[in-house]
């Protein structure tokens, strides 16, 4: 049963990253720095920005593997087909005819996209499947170097944002929000999952 809590936390985490990851991306205000920048190499270079995510996810293995001194988390690759098939899904099939004019209606969208993108990622940590590798750079990070959660993820984000305005990618004050705001909600969220996980399992047991 506890396998059943494991897959059920690792798709609705996932499905609520890239449903937060959507949202931010079709506020028009500015996506996150990774999504800047898979949007501005599917706009530059072609395929979709779910196809980048998965292309840009297996550089990042191996980065990570470095910085660990292990072997690639090949199991990743799982984690990042799945992230990648539902931000397409959402974007090229919920949000596609999705038109915001107003200022407000756009800021709603990209703080409920930042919410559910913090939510997501401390709801998918607790199942210890393999982690998305921008996720796992976070953690390769804080490991290597000491970092907190939040001191990692934004150092992550700062170099994301870099590559992002090379490659031409949607940069606004919505990249600013989500660079310097998810690290702090995952630090908010994380324990709060833990506990709940820890409480539906121990049930079962």
């Amino acid at each position: 049963m506890k396998l059943f809590y494991r897959i059920l936390f690792f798709l609705i985490g996932l499905l609520s990253l890239s449903f937060g990851i959507s949202l931010a991306i079709v506020s028009g205000l500015g996506s996150g720095a990774w999504d800047a920048l898979n949007v501005g190499l599917s706009e530059t270079i072609g395929f979709t920005p779910g196809t980048w995510v998965i292309l840009v996810g297996i550089f990042l293995i191996i980065l990570n593997a470095f910085l660990l001194q292990t072997r690639p988390d090949i199991g990743a690759v799982i984690t990042l087909f799945i992230t990648g098939v539902f931000i397409d899904f959402w974007l090229l099939q919920i949000f596609d005819d999705l038109v915001l004019n107003e200022f407000l209606s756009k800021m709603i969208i990209l703080l409920a996209g930042l919410l559910a993108m913090g939510i997501g990622i401390s709801i998918y940590m607790q199942a210890k499947f393999p982690l998305s590798p921008i996720d796992n750079l976070m953690l390769a990070l804080r490991k290597r170097f000491g970092f907190s959660f939040m001191v990692a993820k934004t150092v992550g984000e700062i170099t994301a944002l870099i590559l992002a305005f090379i490659f031409g990618g949607p940069i606004g004050i919505g990249t600013l929000l989500v660079t310097f705001a998810v690290g702090p909600l995952i630090q908010l969220f994380s324990p709060r999952f833990d506990g709940l996980f820890n409480r539906l399992t121990a049930v079962q047991r």
